[in-house]
């Protein structure tokens, strides 16, 4: 059996990191901070030169002028989530090659998810009592379980939803999928959620958040084989 591959991301060597986890193939990081820069900083200049070349391969002006307008909302968005504790964005892009029926053009299409890292703080107490209030009484909430992980005790539920139809978004239901995982210091929770219109993919995009949070450590998992590394550097 061969051992998965895994690429590491810059972040995982921060000595601030209160948090390590492995995202699935299929994912790609949305530059949160960069996104959200004032328009007078050096961030904020390095996202307008990172555009520079899409807003050329435009055709026209209008295209660019809709370009722009979509970035706005995005970043509107993504305003609102780091306000709520979102500290990570990820778009997941996935091929949908679960048979569904037998005309083969209803099959293969992509599909697309926006997974989420959340933190929130707590009233102090026990991280088992934490993943247990997580999911307690949450209105709409369904296949509610609570396990015990590697990185501690967890709670997962799920939720479908439809936007406001003053939202500006297409009235499609939307499943949500979460992971609860409190903190080891009982003082704050870990949220993971993946959004995806493809309700019908629910068991699968289950499957995903169950893998996500079963790799999450709240300690260094690189600290222990950097130890053997330079054990083995010295013998």
């Amino acid at each position: 059996m061969t051992a998965p591959k895994f690429i590491l991301d810059e972040s995982a060597h921060n000595p601030e990191a209160d948090l390590w986890f492995a995202e699935p193939a299929g994912f790609t990081k949305i530059p949160v901070h960069a996104l959200l820069n004032p328009p007078d900083s050096p961030g904020a200049h390095a996202l307008r030169h990172a555009i520079a070349p899409i807003l050329d391969s435009f055709g026209d002006d209008l295209a660019r002028q809709q370009f722009l307008i979509q970035l706005a909302r995005g970043q509107q968005l993504l305003a609102a989530l780091a306000e709520a504790g979102t500290t990570r964005c990820s778009i997941g892009v996935h091929r949908d090659d679960v048979s569904t029926s037998n005309t083969a053009e209803e099959n293969g299409g992509l599909l697309l998810s926006l997974l989420t890292l959340s933190w929130r703080d707590i009233a102090p107490a026990a991280p088992a009592i934490t993943a247990a209030r997580a999911v307690a009484g949450a209105e709409g909430h369904t296949h509610v379980e609570y396990l015990e992980l590697p990185c501690g005790p967890a709670s997962f539920s799920e939720l479908v939803r439809t936007p406001n139809a003053d939202s500006g978004l297409p009235q499609d239901p939307i499943l949500q999928v979460f992971a609860h995982l409190p903190h080891p210091d009982g003082k704050r929770l870990v949220v993971l959620t993946l959004g995806t219109t493809a309700v019908s993919r629910r068991a699968e995009y289950r499957s995903l958040v169950h893998q996500i949070a079963e790799n999450v450590s709240f300690e260094n998992p690189l600290l222990e084989a950097e130890a053997i590394i330079k054990a083995g550097e010295r013998s």
